[in-house]
């Protein structure tokens, strides 16, 4: 059986680090808000590129922590809108809901599977807020038409980061002065810290996994960092004093610990996925399947290299295909001992939890989700392993 992410075998590549780091916490005997969070707080933030990372419970906690300071601040009220992708997992709409804001969905780009940015500005009224690209199956979403965006309407861009951990995109940045449009710089900046902050998540499946739930945001904004601490400690940030009505979201010493020793190990393992994406994408060649989309680009400066197909803009958490029957080309893999996932079947706005968004008619959307497969792809899988699957699939 070729399993879809061998999470087993993900683990014990880390050994003996994994269990002589959890050892550690255990003798110390300190669980919560101790050494462990302080020093991967420091260390993700230096790995993203910015002033600030807040370990937190989960990757929707994060999303809902962001948005929740933001409230307080009172850059946002109930009832504000926050543009969305339609096609994104529930959770990054569920932040929104959760603080009584309101999800506004915008169509993906077919090609890429991310939100359309093309497309964000029609949607944008005088209640709109924020702007929250999500990085899906672990691709950047950023264009210097979404900065544009942000500062001609004033929006906050957050980024939903849980999929894209270690993603670099060339970022141009532009002189401010409306009269001028030439580059001054273009400079690489890991997903993270591309936008006003970031939510991060550390399901053990994600690129960065821990070994439970675990997850962060990060920021450049001081005060944003300052609240959304305090609210994520019960809205205190002195012990039984409590200025705001906050949550119970910490990342535990533990899982700080774990994570501690397998970031160092992160761009190496995304180079592995980006490496079996390269294969995916140059040797399967069966015509009834559209595999993703990815514009080759060269980030050395070199502008007579030759283009890669693979650039740093995608660390393929997942890597997706499509066909119009799909479940057939599922089962057929199954047979064949290929376990495979679909990311994911029921777009958000057809679950039973939004159910007053069932009616509404995302045709991309819903295409997308009657058609994706992700195949297995990890840092841990040998190359015979991804040249079986590729015969397999050119032979349905």
């Amino acid at each position: 059986m070729i399993k879809f992410l061998d999470l087993q075998k993900i683990t014990a590549s880390f050994e003996p680090e994994l269990s002589q780091a959890i050892d550690r916490v255990v003798k110390r005997g300190w669980f919560l808000l101790g050494e462990e969070v302080n020093e991967f707080e420091k260390e993700y933030a230096a790995f993203i590129g910015t002033k600030h990372c807040i370990g937190v419970a989960n990757g929707l906690d994060a999303l809902r922590l962001i948005l929740k300071a933001y409230i307080v601040i009172g850059v946002m009220k109930e009832e504000d809108e926050v543009i969305v992708p339609a096609n994104t997992y529930i959770a990054s709409i569920l932040a929104i809901s959760d603080n009584r804001l309101k999800p506004v969905l915008v169509e993906p780009d077919i090609n890429n599977f991310n939100l359309d940015i093309s497309s964000i500005e029609q949607h944008i009224t005088p209640r709109t807020k924020a702007i929250m690209v999500v990085h899906l199956y672990g691709q950047a979403c950023w264009t210097a038409q979404l900065e544009g965006l942000a500062k001609k309407y004033n929006l906050k861009i957050i980024e939903d980061n849980a999929q894209a951990t270690g993603a670099l995109i060339l970022r141009e940045t532009f002189n401010p002065e409306p009269s001028t449009r030439n580059p001054q710089s273009r400079t690489l900046f890991r997903t993270g810290s591309l936008g006003h902050a970031a939510g991060h998540s550390f399901y053990p499946g994600k690129n960065l996994g821990a070994l439970g739930d675990g997850g962060a945001v990060t920021t450049n904004d001081d005060d944003l960092a300052s609240v959304i601490r305090a609210l994520a400690n019960y809205g205190s940030s002195k012990k039984y004093i409590n200025d705001y009505q906050g949550l119970n979201s910490r990342l535990d010493e533990i899982q700080a610990a774990v994570l501690r020793v397998k970031l160092p190990y992160l761009d190496t393992a995304n180079q592995r996925r980006q490496k079996i994406a390269q294969y995916y994408l140059e040797n399967i060649n069966n015509t009834d399947i559209i595999l993703p989309f990815i514009k080759p680009r060269v980030l050395t400066g070199n502008q007579n290299a030759k283009p890669e197909i693979i650039n740093s803009s995608h660390v393929w958490h997942l890597f997706i295909i499509r066909h119009q029957n799909r479940d057939q080309l599922r089962q057929y893999l199954s047979d064949q001992d290929i376990q495979t996932l679909i990311h994911y079947p029921i777009p958000p706005h057809k679950q039973r939890a939004y159910k007053e968004l069932n009616k509404l008619l995302f045709p991309i959307t819903e295409q997308i989700h009657n058609e994706v497969l992700s195949l297995p792809i990890s840092p841990v899988m040998s190359d015979k392993v991804v040249f079986e699957v590729v015969e397999v699939i050119n032979k349905f």
